[in-house]
């Protein structure tokens, strides 16, 4: 059930998308509408207006670029998951792609739709953070960036479009993604995306946390490995009880304890696809 009224509209291109954002408060984009439709129904989302980018092919397709991968915001998730570049130059993104949902929410939600959701913890983010994504933004003031930390610190800036991703290439190392789901929803309890660099790991979380998050505490104190259970377990141990949130049956010890496990799973997994 909608609980209150808005307005749609399907724009044909990205200015007149933008002109309607700029013209209206209130007005949301719809991408994939697999987070916003249903906080609309449930009351807690609202919106003036639905400015649906489903026409704007331009915002579609993973290509090749000097320096890495463009990855298009309308990029399905099931097209992110299974994308042979994407596999090989970024595996912690699809693999989070991967895990999103079931294939009905995969092939219909969307990789800039995932980044910029919010009031939930999603799978793309964190994977985001740790493969170094930028996501870039179209706006009233024209392009601008931020890098996915930024982004799961700020949200999309009003009037703002993600048009697009960009993941840096890899510098030999290994990355992996894990995730313990809710079990009824799928969404993330937690989950972990660590990239080895030659500057140590990056390493983050979401679930656990308000929101996904960079663990520079955790990177530092393990270095540059190894990567034993018990290092990770004890970084861990050393992070502020406050980072953890807990949910619903959850404590703080248990969710630390929890996103240290999923980190030295993944540090394992990681390690194992560089060598």
């Amino acid at each position: 059930m909608i609980l209150a009224e808005f307005d749609y509209v399907r724009p044909v291109g990205l200015d007149e998308a933008l002109t309607l954002l700029a013209g209206r408060p209130g007005a949301r984009v719809l991408a994939g509408g697999q987070s916003l439709l249903p906080g609309l129904r449930t009351g807690e989302d609202r919106a003036s207006l639905l400015v649906d980018l489903r026409r704007l092919e331009e915002l579609r397709g993973i290509e090749p670029v000097p320096g890495g991968l463009r990855i298009g915001a309308l990029t399905t998730l099931a097209e992110l998951a299974a994308d042979p570049l994407v596999l090989a130059g970024a595996p912690e993104l699809a693999a989070a792609a991967r895990a999103n949902g079931d294939p009905q929410v995969r092939n219909l939600g969307t990789a800039g739709g995932n980044l910029a959701a919010r009031g939930r913890a999603t799978d793309l983010p964190v994977a985001a953070i740790a493969a170094g994504v930028t996501a870039e933004l179209a706006g009233p003031g024209g392009v601008s960036t931020l890098t996915a930390e930024e982004l799961a610190a700020s949200g999309v800036p009003a009037g703002t479009v993600i048009t697009a991703l960009h993941v840096p290439s890899g510098s030999g190392g290994g990355a992996a993604f894990e995730k313990t789901a809710d079990r009824a929803t799928r969404y993330p309890v937690c989950a972990a995306a660590v990239r080895i660099t030659p500057d140590g790991p990056r390493i983050a979380v979401t679930g656990a946390t308000a929101r996904a998050l960079r663990l520079r505490g955790v990177e530092e104190r393990i270095g540059g490995g190894p990567y034993t259970t018990e290092a990770v377990l004890a970084a861990f141990r050393a992070e502020p009880r406050e980072l953890f949130v807990p949910g619903r049956g959850t404590s703080a010890e248990y969710l630390g304890h929890l996103a240290g496990v999923l980190t030295a799973r993944a540090l394992t997994r990681a390690v194992q696809a560089a060598a």
